[in-house]
C-alpha cells in the first residue's frame, strides 16, 4: 500500500511472486518438458534397440541360408559328378552288349563307371569347412608361437627336424627355434621336451610339434605311389599335395638343387594368410616332407615378393646328411661315367689282345 492509502500493483505482483504461483508454474512446465525429452530419448533408444536386434537375427538367418545353399551347391557338384560316371558306365555296358567283339573292355569300362559313381555318391562328404575357417584357427597358433618367441627372446630361424616316434598323429618332426645365432641342431631325444636345455648352449631353444606334421600323415596315407627316391621327386609330390591334394595354394612351382641341398617353392594365394607368420600351415608342410624324406633338420626361410608369385619358401639342408637317393641327374651322371669305364675298359682289352 502507497502512502496514500491507494494498492500498489507491484506490490501486489511481488506478493504473489512471493506466493510462487507463477514461479511454480514455469517450473513444472520445465520439468513436464524434461520428462518428454526424456522419454522420447527412451522411447528412441528402445526403438534403436530394437531394430538392431532385428538386423542381428536378419543377418544371422542370412548367414545360415547363405551356408546351407553352399553345403547343397557342393553336394549337388558330387552328385552330378556321380549322375556322370553312372552315365558313362551303362553307356559302355550298353556298347557292350551291342559290340561283342569289344565286349571285354567295354564291360570292364562300365564296371569302373558304376562303380565310380557308387563310391561318388555315397562318399560325399556331410559338412564342409570354409578356408576362412581354418585360417582363423591358425591365427591363434600363430600368435601364441610368436608370442612365445618374443618373451624368450629366440631367434627368427625355423629349423624343421628329425625327432623319435610320436605316433600316428604327427610325422616325426618338430619345429625348433634356436635362442643363438650360431645354434645347432639337438639330438632327436632332446626334441621331445618344449624347453630344449642341454649342455651346449648352441642347442638350446624350443621345440614344439609343428603344424604341418598332420598335414603330412594325411599325405602320406592318401598317396598312391610309393614316396621319390630324389629330393627333385619329393619336391614334386609336396608341391602337388599343396596344390592338387590338399589345396592349400592356388599356385606351387618347385626349384630344386640337390648338390647345394637348396628348394626353393614359389607360392601364390595361400589358404593360410600371409606365409611369413609362425609355422604356417603351407611352410610347415614343406619342411616335414623335406626333413622327413631326408631324414635331416631343414632351414626355412620365406620372403614376400611382388612378381608373379606371392611368397618364395627357401627350404636347406645339408647333402651330406641327406637319406634319400641320388637325383636324377645324379644318377645320369654315374650311370654315365660307368658306361664309359666299361667302354675304356674294352678297349684297354682289344690293345691287349692285339699285342
Amino acid at each position: 500500500m502507497s502512502n496514500d492509502g491507494r494498492f500498489d500493483r507491484t506490490d501486489d505482483a511481488r506478493e504473489e511472486s512471493t506466493d510462487g504461483r507463477p514461479g511454480d508454474l514455469l517450473g513444472r512446465a520445465r520439468d513436464d518438458a524434461d520428462d518428454a525429452n526424456g522419454s522420447t530419448a527412451e522411447t528412441d533408444l528402445e526403438e534403436r534397440a530394437e531394430d538392431l536386434a532385428a538386423q542381428v537375427e536378419l543377418l544371422s538367418e542370412e548367414n545360415q541360408r547363405l551356408r546351407e545353399e553352399y553345403v547343397r551347391a557342393r553336394r549337388s557338384d558330387y552328385r552330378r559328378t556321380a549322375a556322370g560316371l553312372l552315365a558313362v558306365g551303362l553307356v559302355a555296358v550298353v556298347g557292350a552288349l551291342a559290340f561283342p567283339s569289344a565286349r571285354a573292355v567295354l564291360f570292364a569300362l562300365g564296371g569302373t563307371g558304376v562303380f565310380g559313381a557308387l563310391l561318388t555318391y555315397y562318399l560325399t562328404p556331410e559338412r564342409f569347412i570354409a578356408a576362412e575357417t581354418g585360417e582363423r584357427v591358425y591365427r591363434a597358433v600363430a600368435a601364441t608361437g610368436a608370442a612365445l618367441v618374443g618373451e624368450l627372446g629366440l631367434r627368427d630361424d625355423r629349423v624343421y627336424a628329425p625327432a623319435r616316434a610320436t605316433g600316428d598323429e604327427f610325422s616325426n618332426v618338430r619345429l625348433f627355434v634356436p635362442q643363438r645365432r650360431d645354434y645347432a641342431v639337438p639330438d632327436p631325444a632332446e626334441l621331445d621336451s618344449l624347453f630344449v636345455v642341454t649342455d651346449d648352449e648352441r642347442e638350446r631353444g624350443v621345440s614344439v610339434p609343428p603344424t604341418g606334421g598332420s598335414l603330412h600323415r594325411e599325405f602320406e596315407s592318401a598317396m598312391a605311389d610309393e614316396l621319390a627316391a630324389s629330393p627333385v621327386g619329393v619336391a614334386s609330390q609336396l608341391t602337388d599335395a599343396l596344390v592338387e591334394g590338399l589345396e592349400l595354394v592356388e599356385r606351387a612351382a618347385p626349384e630344386t638343387d640337390p648338390e647345394e641341398g637348396r628348394l626353393t617353392v614359389e607360392v601364390s594365394e595361400s589358404a593360410y594368410g600371409p606365409l611369413d607368420r609362425f609355422d604356417n600351415p603351407v611352410v610347415s608342410f614343406l619342411a616335414v616332407g623335406l626333413a622327413d624324406a631326408l631324414d635331416a633338420p631343414v632351414a626355412v626361410d620365406v620372403t614376400e615378393t611382388d612378381g608373379r608369385a606371392d611368397y618364395f619358401v627357401t627350404c636347406e639342408w645339408d647333402p651330406e646328411e641327406a637319406r634319400v637317393g641320388e637325383s636324377e641327374g645324379a644318377e645320369d651322371a654315374r650311370e654315365s661315367a660307368e658306361e664309359t669305364a666299361r667302354t675304356e675298359n674294352i678297349e684297354n682289352g682289344r690293345e691287349g689282345t692285339e699285342e
